[in-house]
């Protein structure tokens, strides 16, 4: 398999993996220095080969490289909180 595309997506507030050509999304939603991860998306044939970890453990990486307090109100990224 070859390895996922991450990418942030600031101005639309969300995270992308891209595997050939289907998307899985983690989106988020800022105010001050708190960040809520409230929306995971992984199309039917990305499911259950770890890549919705793999996208969720970077959005977290970076969340707090930049210093928020993260919540999550995605039942899938409070696993990993």
């Amino acid at each position: 398999m070859t390895e996922p595309l991450i990418k942030h997506l600031a101005s639309e507030q969300r995270f992308t993996l891209t595997l050939a050509d289907a998307s899985a999304q983690l989106d988020y939603h800022v105010n001050g220095k708190v960040i809520n991860f409230h929306h995971t998306f992984v199309p039917p044939a990305f499911r259950g080969k770890g890549l919705a970890e793999k996208l969720v453990r970077h959005a977290l990486q970076w969340a707090q490289t930049e210093g928020y307090d993260i919540q999550a109100s995605c039942s899938y990224v409070q696993r990993f909180l």
